[in-house]
């Protein structure tokens, strides 16, 4: 049953991968670069400066979540299987040169989540508890006036990541001890659950705690591996990067289906990884308590560098220099990491790796769950629909550790695309929103303030519930 499912969700995945997000994504990424005036490489400096103001200075209250906070969530659910499975995989499937359509993708990529970041924290919607939520659900909604396509976001988006994308976490993590340790996939699932179980029924602000603790941590522990091996190995170095640049454009024999499979390869990988505008960002974003919109979108641009350029090239750096790797091999994964890091550092080196996918997964997990609860929140505002949403979470959980890995894959691309089409459709509706607060920033940071958004800068107000809204909102809705 599961093969034939596969099978059916993977010739639809050509269609969409083959034919249609490619070239939307790539066409609407390059159209936010220009306008933005390649906001991703004129405002790098001033992403370093906005994070730091947000980890040293914001205080919050009460249920409140900080830019940081927001940033450390939207990372927990980037930083995951994707970053170090996935890459693996994108290596065994389009070579080397895969990761250089990555790194592209990513590049652009990093335009639209500004974008899409900017118009979720302009058109959030306050708790009446304290603190804010929204994302593509409420700005489809709000400022779009289209509540069927929001819906239908909610749903997919729901589905996608604390369901589907659930299962792939669960997936890698029962793979991994199940080869360094011999466990079992049914009893790593059970613990899973419990563990899953204990975080998301605490709420959003356990989540945000959770995912501040954790994702620092696993960040840097693996960065400090991948430099181990590169200075192991630094006489290679060079001939990694031609072997990118150079499988880029001209594939080895051995990659089926040629350049395109090293292209598409390259882009899904990356957009699973960075999940650049694909829509589920912005749920983090709208819920940070920052000063000006744009903040929190240059945060969360930032995120994909840190994401793509920093952990899924460290996974590159991992896989190539140790050249364990075949393409179109047997061999990939999780499973080829942990051959590659053992060849180079010892049997250690397999445990460490189980450790760190486990911390990778099982934050992804945390911060998946969000999304789907903002979502479920916008769907319904039912106690009980969230409490059998949480169980459901829990189920998919369990069924990850033991489905197979191209089942749970599968079904991720298929979600993820039509996710992506989606959200990618409404920020380009309302981009031009996006790009007036990117200007209002400039301005007054050239003026020397702080920036601080006052909504009268947009020509229509219409659907912006918050920036002195809050209580006009909150009178007329049950939030």
């Amino acid at each position: 049953m599961l093969d034939t499912i596969g099978a059916v969700v993977g010739s639809v995945n050509d269609v969409i991968w083959s034919y249609v997000l490619i070239i939307v994504l790539i066409g609407i990424g390059f159209y936010f670069t220009a306008r933005t005036g390649f906001v991703q490489i004129r405002y790098f400096p001033e992403m370093f400066k906005v994070l730091r103001h947000g980890i040293t200075t914001h205080k919050t209250k009460g249920k409140e979540i900080s830019s940081f906070q927001a940033f450390c969530i939207s990372t927990a659910s980037r930083v995951g299987v994707g970053n170090i499975a996935g890459i693996a995989i994108a290596v065994v499937l389009g070579g080397p040169g895969a990761i250089f359509w990555m790194w592209v993708i990513a590049i652009i990529g990093s335009a639209s989540c500004f974008v899409e970041s900017t118009l979720a924290q302009i058109y959030k919607v306050p708790y009446r508890e304290g603190g804010y939520h929204g994302g593509p659900a409420y700005y489809i909604k709000n400022a779009l006036k289209q509540p069927a396509v929001a819906a239908f976001f909610a749903i997919l988006i729901t589905m996608t990541f604390a369901l589907f994308y659930n299962s792939v976490q669960a997936n890698t993590i029962a793979m991994a001890l199940n080869d360094s340790f011999n466990f079992s996939p049914v009893i790593t699932g059970l613990v899973l659950c419990v563990f899953t179980s204990m975080i998301i029924f605490g709420g959003a602000h356990i989540i945000a705690k959770a995912a501040t603790f954790m994702v620092p941590i696993m960040a840097m522990l693996y960065l400090g591996v991948a430099l181990i091996i590169l200075f192991k190995n630094i006489d290679l170095v060079p001939h990694m990067f031609y072997l990118i640049i150079h499988d880029a454009f001209s594939p080895q024999a051995a990659v089926s289906g040629g350049f395109a499979t090293v292209i598409m390869t390259g882009i899904k990988r990356g957009l699973f990884s960075n999940e650049a505008g694909e829509g589920s960002v912005p749920n983090a974003a709208a819920c940070a308590v920052t000063s000006h919109p744009v903040k929190q979108g240059l945060v969360q641009a930032f995120g994909v560098f840190v994401d793509t350029l920093f952990i899924c090239t460290a996974s590159a750096v991992i896989v190539i220099l140790c050249d364990k790797y075949e393409i179109g091999g047997d061999v990939t994964g999780i499973a080829l990491m942990q051959l590659s890091l053992s060849s180079e550092l010892g049997a250690f080196a397999g445990y460490f790796m189980s450790f760190t996918i486990t911390l990778f997964a099982f934050s992804s997990i945390i911060g998946n769950y969000y999304y789907g609860e903002v979502n479920i929140g916008y769907l319904s505002k039912n106690k009980i629909v969230l409490t059998v949403f949480r169980i459901f979470v829990v189920g998919m959980v369990f069924f990850g550790s033991y489905a197979t890995l191209e089942t749970v894959w599968n079904l991720a691309d298929l979600f993820m695309g039509l996710l992506a089409l989606t959200n990618l459709y409404a920020i380009a509706r309302l981009s031009k929103f996006a790009f007036i607060a990117l200007k209002d920033y400039t301005k007054q940071r050239k003026e020397g303030k702080d920036p601080k958004f006052n909504p009268s800068c947009l020509p229509s107000q219409d659907g912006v519930n918050s920036w002195g809204n809050e209580q006009k909102y909150l009178e007329t809705h049950d939030e």
